[in-house]
């Protein structure tokens, strides 16, 4: 058992410095390798992720298949009222079972950056930490074969 960093009757105090400052991002990948991704201070809302996937409706040419989780977030009332103007039915949102990362391939992408682009990243602020995970984002764009490989390792059969 270890013993606490203070004087014997002396709880250990630890400062901390609490910020509101908020880095969200929401990314796509597909299975030739490309990988999009938009970065925001503040949290995605339901706006935000119709833009998002208004952005890839432009970007990746012919009907997108949209492979995500169950979050709120994906099928909220701005969602489902984009889903109800698509009448060329050129976007299709299909939910991965309840709790199923194993399954989401844009979650290998998050464990890479994490794990081998960005590993032990400590930032001084919010602006830096967007230049580091851009310039990550920018190494990996160029190591597709990464991007299909968390294709592959789910064993989806698309």
């Amino acid at each position: 058992m270890g013993y606490p960093w203070a004087p014997r009757g002396q709880p250990p105090i630890l400062s901390e410095v609490c910020s509101r400052d908020h880095l969200s991002a929401i990314s796509a990948i597909t299975p030739q390798g490309k990988l999009y991704l938009h970065l925001q201070e503040y949290p995605f809302n339901g706006m935000d992720v119709v833009h998002f996937l208004c952005h890839l409706l432009g970007q990746i040419p012919g009907k997108l298949l949209i492979l995500w989780d169950r979050a709120p977030i994906h099928i909220n009332q701005y969602v489902r009222q984009l889903l109800a103007s698509d009448h060329n039915q050129d976007l299709w949102l299909e939910p991965f079972p309840a709790y199923a990362p194993e399954l989401n391939p844009d979650e290998g992408i998050w464990h890479y950056l994490k794990n081998v682009e960005l590993p032990n990243l400590c930032c001084p602020n919010i602006r830096h930490l967007r230049i580091e995970i851009r310039m990550a984002v920018g190494r990996l764009r160029h190591k597709t074969h990464i991007i299909k490989a968390c294709f592959e390792h789910t064993q989806l059969l698309l």
